[in-house]
């Protein structure tokens, strides 16, 4: 909370002030005192509950407690008539409590009271768009914050009708489709708040607006797509079908010559550890994408890249340049893809420049070229990605480490041409954690670092071989079911994985949803041992995953939006470290996929 200015702090414990309402206004909130406990109350991870002191009146109000990254959400969606005027009411208790509503169709508000060490109210108001016909308002607290209480909260203004579902949406047309990519537009449906892009009956995305972008196509295909209207009373029919084929060309994002099924594993090449120094020329047969960990950078913004086998002191059985290189030359000739992997735990690399872009492309062809590889692996960590305050849409980013890398990846796609295998190894942090938290967020404080892969992998994902997020060495996170996910078992894995194979609202924003990636694209990320990083995943508990995302089986009771047998396959660190432990996981995987 030091971030906060004094400013913000003092602006925030202002109380808007409302208009008073009309005669004939109600109050629409629902249960807004909680006296029927939380009934039409939805709060996010579980975080809310009733108590019967302290209230502000009748017996009961609502606590909610902040864990985590969980800022302890309780909303309701209420119905309400368009173009009118409506006043948002609640009495609150504690430190940074916030009251809001969304969706107005004009301009979203918020109050908030810094500390309240007894019930406070706190009043804002807001008109609602032509076409709107509900809103969500909502209560919060701040994260690491001890829990909040609020009562009475009230919503006036004048009571909406009923809500009628909207008509199918018409004029749904197709502007030019490039190799992997179809862009959309409809006329708007009266009374819709959203819209639904389906692809072959499948639905693909979610949008506020009346144009939305399919990706990830393949080249040379045809595709039939539709669109539906929804609001709160429902779904529209699907609209006419207008079909489509993409252009031919491109390459990006094909599946870089690897098998339909692929196990991915980064080799300790360039250090050693208690794992041991494996040569290139010992790497079982199983592993078909060989990572070589790790290439660095000669200062963190340098953008100057760098890689050398392991000294000979540091590991004594290490093979001379010449071998290694004769190794990778036999690998591909069998079918295998060698890749630099950059970054790692201690690689942290910041394109904070145009010279330090160009130094990344110069100096990572020199290491393709110098040792013949096919591609490269990105693997930035720490505090190599983050978004600058007010880069808020990870459609267009801003930030020039973000912007700085994706133009580098595309120069090394564009040299290298089809064939050039791109992998990227995020962490969940980086990701998955975007579905509630990008960047330092709409009021600052929260970690610059959340959701910052998201603009990288969207802008490349046409060029995109292969992401496997690193499943491990996480903290708890939000799936689609709006629970939290801890590392370590099956349902982890089939939540991460679901979120990638499905597409999120970004930061819970259903104006910019994140496209579901092809299956072909995504690996699961995984520690080989218990020895390689937390989170180790048996392997019975691997199978699990693989059947759920794979078959439909040994779900668990997470309930995932849709099979993928063509998933890619499994990535772990390390190779070095499933040597030392038996080779393990490369076992479990070949039995499964029956390598």
């Amino acid at each position: 909370m030091a971030v906060l200015s004094a400013g913000l702090l003092a602006a925030g414990a202002l109380v808007a002030t409302a208009p008073a309402a009309g005669a004939a206004d109600a109050d629409l909130a629902r249960n807004g005192g909680f006296e029927a406990g939380l009934d039409g109350w939805s709060c996010t991870g579980g975080s809310g509950t009733t108590v019967g002191t302290p209230v502000h009146g009748g017996t009961s109000a609502l606590k909610a407690t902040p864990a985590g990254s969980d800022n302890a959400r309780c909303s309701q969606t209420v119905t309400v008539k368009p173009d009118s005027a409506y006043t948002l009411g609640a009495w609150v208790q504690g430190s940074y409590v916030y009251l809001g509503a969304s969706g107005t169709g004009t301009t979203d508000v918020s109050t908030w009271t810094q500390s309240a060490g007894a019930y406070r109210q706190l009043t804002t108001s807001f008109r609602t768009g032509p076409t709107t016909t509900s809103v969500t308002v909502y209560t919060h607290g701040w994260y690491g914050t001890p829990a909040y209480y609020a009562d009475d909260l009230t919503l006036t203004g004048p009571g909406g009708g009923p809500v009628a579902v909207p008509a199918a949406p018409t004029g749904l047309r197709a502007g030019t489709a490039t190799a992997s990519v179809v862009p959309l537009s409809w006329t708007a449906s009266a009374g819709a708040t959203g819209y639904r892009v389906y692809r072959g009956g499948t639905k693909v995305l979610d949008t506020t607006g009346t144009s939305a972008t399919v990706t990830g196509l393949a080249a040379s295909s045809a595709y039939s797509f539709q669109v539906s209207a929804v609001n709160s009373a429902g779904e529209s029919a699907k609209s006419a079908a207008v079909s489509v084929t993409t252009a031919t060309g491109g390459g990006g994002g094909g599946n870089g010559g690897l098998p339909a099924h692929a196990l991915v594993g980064y080799l300790h090449s360039s250090f050693a550890n208690g794992s041991g120094y494996t040569r290139m020329a010992d790497v079982p047969d199983s592993w078909d994408v060989i990572n070589l960990a790790f290439g660095e950078p000669t200062s963190v913004t340098s953008g100057d890249i760098r890689f050398s086998l392991c000294p000979v002191a540091e590991c004594p059985n290490v093979e001379s340049e010449a071998e290694f290189k004769a190794a990778i030359k036999a690998k591909q000739a069998a079918g295998k893809k060698v890749l630099i992997s950059i970054g790692g735990q201690n690689g942290q690399v910041q394109l904070a420049s145009t010279a330090a872009r160009d130094a990344f492309v110069s100096s990572v062809s020199k290491i393709i070229d110098t040792y013949g590889l096919d591609g490269l692996d990105i693997d930035f960590e720490g505090h190599s990605l983050s978004l600058a305050t007010g880069d808020t849409d990870f459609r267009s980013p801003t930030t020039p480490v973000i912007v700085n890398l994706i133009s580098a990846v595309k120069s090394l796609k564009a040299k290298y041409g089809a064939g050039f295998v791109l992998t990227m190894a995020p962490e969940t942090f980086f990701v998955q954690l975007g579905y509630q938290y990008y960047g330092s967020g709409p009021w600052g404080g929260q970690d610059p670092r959340a959701g910052a892969y998201l603009p990288v992998i969207h802008a490349l994902r046409d060029d995109l071989t292969l992401l496997h997020v690193q499943d491990y060495n996480s903290g708890s996170i939000m799936g689609l079911d709006n629970q939290y996910h801890s590392m370590g078992g099956a349902d982890f894995h089939i939540a991460m994985t679901d979120m990638l194979l499905t597409g999120f609202p970004v930061a819970g924003d259903q104006s910019k949803v994140f496209p579901a990636l092809r299956p072909e694209q995504v690996a699961i990320g995984l520690p080989a041992s218990t020895q390689a990083g937390n989170g180790h995943t048996s392997p019975a508990e691997v199978t699990k995953a693989l059947d759920c995302l794979t078959k439909g089986t040994s779900c668990g009771t997470y309930r995932t939006h849709g099979t993928w047998s063509g998933l890619r396959g499994l990535m772990a660190w390390s190779i070095n470290w499933d040597r030392f432990n038996n080779g393990e996981f490369a076992k479990n995987f070949d039995s499964y996929f029956g390598s």
